[in-house]
C-alpha cells in the first residue's frame, strides 16, 4: 500500500511542478493546490499506514494494542487541510482581482499594470 501511495505523491509534486511552470494564473493556484495536497499526503504517510487498525483504546487499558498508526500526523494534516483551504480562497479572490485589473489570464500580462 506505501508504494502506491509514495507513487502518487510523486504524481501530486509532478502535476504541481509542471502547473506552476504553466504561463496561466489559475494553472498556478492549481499547482500550489497539487503540492499542498501532496504534502498532507506525505505527513499523513510518515505517520504508519495500518489498515482495519483504528487507535482505539479499549475499557480498561491505558493504550491501543500495538501496532497502531500514530494519530500527531493525522491531526497535523487536518489543520493543513484547513489552512489550504483558507489559502485557495485568498488565492481565488486575488486571482479574481488580479484579472479585473489586467484583463487577462497570462502571468506576462502583468508586466504593466499602471493602468
Amino acid at each position: 500500500m506505501e508504494p502506491l501511495i509514495a507513487l502518487l505523491i510523486g504524481i501530486l509534486f509532478a502535476a504541481g511542478i509542471y502547473s506552476l511552470l504553466r504561463r496561466s494564473i489559475v494553472k498556478l493556484v492549481i499547482g500550489i493546490v497539487l503540492i499542498s495536497q501532496g504534502a498532507n499526503l506525505l505527513v499523513f504517510t510518515s505517520g504508519g499506514l495500518l489498515a482495519g487498525r483504528p487507535a482505539l483504546v479499549k475499557a480498561g487499558a491505558t493504550a491501543p494494542p500495538a501496532p497502531f498508526g500514530d494519530p500527531l500526523p493525522q491531526a497535523m494534516v487536518l489543520t493543513a487541510i484547513v489552512i489550504g483551504f483558507g489559502l485557495t480562497a485568498f488565492l481565488l479572490a486575488l486571482v479574481c482581482r488580479a484579472h479585473e485589473a489586467v484583463g487577462d489570464d497570462d502571468i506576462n500580462a502583468f508586466d504593466n499594470t499602471d493602468t
